[in-house]
């Protein structure tokens, strides 16, 4: 469903990870308002709120949001921008609804969907730091399990963005994607001319969930890409390197706003 509409402007439809839910996207909200955009969350089918209504796939996922866009888009122009597993929804809506897409951005999005064939770096904690653990208390293990640089500013981001969504989901919900979690066929074959609108995939170079290699092998395929992969950012890179993702994403929004014109 649609979680919240803020501003005006161009369209652009903001699509959050597995498990979380719209609000671990809101870090990238200044950045977006400063660049003119109506910003249109989505929380996918687990997240707190929804009414379950059986989804079991990533492709029903999938169907869920291109229904939330057309019933509030209909035929307008259009950007998307996803995390994760929103990243691979995002795809699939760009790819699916090309002519209408101005725009496609992914953050250590999903391109291979199954995790043992993933390219993955090892764990690796760029900055350990034991009192913002000790800080984190009852939310630590999930705090510990993602973070690559410990600080008080990314503890802050986790607990405001990320836990709330964590702690919301709908456990049933989650358990019947995951058990179908890969799309039936990647967007990129499914649409295999090149994608030519303006294009970012940012990347945690300590991401250990989904990696940065797998992404780069479809560089190809976006011809007007920018590919990033940030040092010192694991899987929420965007909430360890706020600063330059928003610079990122500002120039991909930029790009967009000098190709429609």
């Amino acid at each position: 469903m649609i979680a919240q509409i803020v501003g005006e402007g161009l369209p652009l439809v903001v699509i959050h990870g597995f498990g979380v839910d719209h609000r671990i996207m809101l870090p990238l909200e200044d950045a977006i308002d400063d660049c003119g955009w109506q910003r249109i969350y989505i929380d996918l089918a687990w997240a707190e709120g929804n009414v379950d209504t059986n989804v079991s796939s990533a492709n029903e996922v999938a169907q869920g949001a291109l229904d939330d866009i057309h019933e509030y888009l209909e035929d307008r122009p259009f950007s998307v921008i996803g995390n994760s597993f929103g990243g691979m929804i995002a795809r699939h809506v760009a790819h699916v609804l090309r002519d209408q897409v101005l725009g496609l951005a992914t953050l250590a999005g999903v391109f291979e969907p199954i995790h043992q064939a993933r390219s993955l770096p090892r764990r690796q904690v760029v900055r350990e730091d034991p009192s913002v653990l000790a800080l984190a208390g009852q939310v630590r293990d999930d705090y510990e399990e993602m973070s690559v640089v410990q600080s008080e500013a990314t503890l802050n981001a986790f607990i405001r963005y990320a836990l709330p969504g964590l702690r919301g989901a709908n456990q049933a919900v989650l358990e019947r994607v995951a058990a179908n979690y890969a799309l039936s066929v990647e967007p990129e074959v499914a649409h295999p001319a090149p994608f030519e609108a303006p294009s970012l995939h940012l990347f945690g170079r300590q991401d250990h969930v989904t990696g940065y290699e797998d992404g780069w092998k479809h560089r190809d395929h976006y011809v007007r890409g920018t590919y990033v992969v940030l040092d010192a950012a694991g899987h929420n890179a965007h909430l360890e390197r706020p600063d330059l993702t928003a610079a990122l994403v500002k120039d991909w929004l930029v790009r967009i706003s000098t190709s429609a014109r």
